[in-house]
């Protein structure tokens, strides 16, 4: 999984008055788990652009006051309810023997056989899945190949397993499908009326 740097600054204080002070700085109040102890920090709000606008999955390396590295990954992140400004963020710290739970994108390769040739619609039903790993074997996405797929079938979590990682998802889950388009459903309705007009025209002929 390809890593982010991101540079951070030590936080002395914590509480309701150094957060304001901080937010009003633009900078985000975080908070580093998982370690010996938590590491209090914040960073310029800007900086989280390409980690959390993004429907990538990142790992990063955290260099707090320009001396100390960490690596890591997102673990949860608050939003102001109005403005969509990053309020706070936690972190989980990586240690290459331990294994992380993490959500990983699914991309989506080729064109099924049921819209090429029977005019189905391919829905996606899961843009994401959760899975765990050791950090050296987390991947940058799950690739789901739809090309095989006729009108009716599902791609199911069951098809990305791999020994590199655990899925952490309900095997009955459906990655992606692909359904009889509405126009489809419409203009074969249309012939079946225009069938049965047809033979009650001939019967009353008759």
């Amino acid at each position: 999984m390809q890593a982010l740097t991101i540079n951070a600054t030590s936080r002395e204080r914590v509480g309701k008055a150094a957060t304001k002070s901080i937010r009003k700085a633009k900078r985000v109040p975080c908070v580093l788990y998982g370690g010996e102890t938590t590491v209090h920090f914040s960073v310029l709000e800007n900086d989280f652009k390409e980690l959390v606008y993004t429907p990538r999955a990142y790992t990063v390396d955290l260099i707090i006051d320009k001396n100390k590295t960490y690596k890591a990954i997102l673990q949860d992140i608050q939003f102001h309810p109005v403005t969509d400004a990053i309020l706070h963020i936690d972190f989980l710290q990586l240690f290459d023997e331990k294994q992380v739970v993490i959500e990983v994108p699914v991309k989506v390769k080729g064109v099924p056989i049921g819209v090429l040739n029977q005019g189905g619609v391919l829905r996606v039903n899961r843009q994401k899945i959760t899975l765990r790993a050791l950090p050296k074997n987390l991947p940058d996405f799950l690739e789901c190949d739809v090309s095989q797929l006729s009108i009716g079938n599902k791609f199911y979590v069951t098809e990305l397993k791999h020994p590199d990682f655990d899925i952490l998802e309900s095997e009955n889950v459906v990655v992606a499908q692909v359904r009889t388009s509405r126009t489809a459903i419409k203009s074969n309705q249309e012939e079946a009326t225009e069938t049965n007009e047809t033979e009650e025209e001939k019967l009353k002929q008759e």
